[in-house]
């Protein structure tokens, strides 16, 4: 796609057109990663995450453009937009590792943490066959509710309120054990 016009390509990528994104691609990526750095002052793989979500965003809702100043302020705006959401998420994700962080005793030895999983261990072992299995495609797997509900023939929403129920049995179980040992 030599000598396009700005409104030439940006017309092609919003009716779909992937050779069109793959010449915006080669085209604009170097700004595009520029501006990323710019805005967040971050390492190299951060920078490449961003362009990747800002590049998915302009699949999504790219317009046409008549001119390209215009278009190049709609495009930094989309990387600075992408540069702010991974940075808020990094920042959550800091915050609830910190909690957790916090919420960890000091003085808990590697031989607590063991007995707690050994307890853990024979707990979960007691369970129902299929409340097991809603665990282990959760917690195990990493499935989604819906890909759970499709396996076992429930909704979503029921295998989301049979794990919340397993999950705060086990949390209550515990929370009564290791605090009857005098255990945080």
């Amino acid at each position: 796609m030599p000598d396009v016009t700005i409104q030439q390509l940006t017309a092609a990528i919003a009716s779909g057109d992937t050779e069109a994104f793959g010449h915006f691609y080669e085209m604009w990526f170097d700004f595009m990663y520029a501006q990323a750095r710019r805005a967040t002052q971050r390492d190299e793989t951060t920078c490449l995450d961003i362009v990747q979500d800002a590049m998915m965003r302009v699949i999504r809702s790219i317009r046409p453009f008549e001119e390209e100043a215009r278009f190049r302020r709609w495009l930094t705006a989309v990387v600075n937009s992408c540069a702010y959401d991974r940075l808020r998420s990094e920042s959550r994700r800091k915050a609830r590792e910190q909690v957790a962080a916090d919420r960890r005793p000091d003085h808990e030895t590697v031989d607590d943490l063991r007995e707690r999983l050994d307890w853990l261990r024979d707990e979960l072992g007691k369970l129902d066959d299929f409340t097991a299995r809603l665990l282990t495609m959760r917690h195990r797997f990493g499935w989604t509710l819906k890909q759970i509900g499709t396996a076992v023939g429930l909704s979503p929403s029921a295998v989301d309120g049979r794990l919340s129920r397993a999950l705060g049995a086990l949390r209550r179980r515990g929370a009564r054990i290791f605090q009857e040992r005098g255990e945080p």
